[in-house]
């Protein structure tokens, strides 16, 4: 009876195969704090400890600059292609109706007005193109 009992899992935590329990406490000014807590924030980790032990032995530390133009036109950029995908759905569903519900006359007459606002969307769509590549070139 006392065998089984040793052999059920108890539950818990894994161990960790090598824990790190040697700790080492240092004191920053208010200065050298600002300038820890930049440098932190430039290397994008999420770990105050692990972006120390990195500093300290050398590893690799990775720095992040976020440029809010950027951000700001490559949301604005991916709002507009979804837009244009919406027009072309539409533009789908268009056709079909004119197809569906109108005479040959009739439909070639409204396909008509509708291919004068396609060629300006074309025209809008290769101006976005070359400020999109205007922008890589720069940044």
């Amino acid at each position: 009876m006392e065998k089984m009992n040793k052999k059920k899992n108890k539950g818990g935590r894994k161990p960790k195969l090598n824990p790190a329990q040697n700790r080492y406490m240092f004191r920053l000014t208010d200065e050298e704090n600002a300038k820890f807590l930049a440098l932190f924030d430039q290397s994008g980790m999420d770990n105050k400890a692990k972006f120390i032990v990195s500093l300290l032995f050398a590893k690799e530390m990775k720095t992040v600059k976020i440029d809010k133009g950027t951000v700001d036109f490559y949301m604005r950029l991916t709002s507009f292609h979804s837009q244009y995908r919406s027009i072309g759905v539409n533009y789908n569903q268009i056709l079909k109706l004119l197809n569906d519900n109108f005479s040959e006359k009739k439909a070639l007459a409204y396909l008509y007005k509708l291919e004068k606002q396609t060629v300006e969307v074309i025209a809008l769509f290769k101006k976005v193109v070359e400020i999109t590549e205007e922008f890589e070139a720069r940044h």
